[in-house]
């Protein structure tokens, strides 16, 4: 039996659920993603090619970030 399995049996039933509840959030999070990503948001923007370069943008998005507008 590990230190953890011993800490966890000394614990009262609604704790022991807290860690369970816990222990299940944390291995959500280690799930690795399955298969190819998917770029449903690439060509959106296609329609505004002709207004814009992609070094507008790049300036347009720093002037945001920068609390300028």
């Amino acid at each position: 039996m590990t230190e953890l399995e011993k800490l966890i049996k000394k614990m009262p039933p609604e704790i022991r659920a807290e860690v369970t509840a816990y222990a299940k959030t944390l291995m959500k999070k280690t799930k690795k993603a399955k298969g190819k990503p998917e770029f449903k948001w690439a060509g959106a923007l296609k329609d505004l090619k002709d207004q814009y370069t992609s070094v507008e943008l790049q300036h347009y998005i720093s002037r945001l970030r920068a609390g300028e507008k």
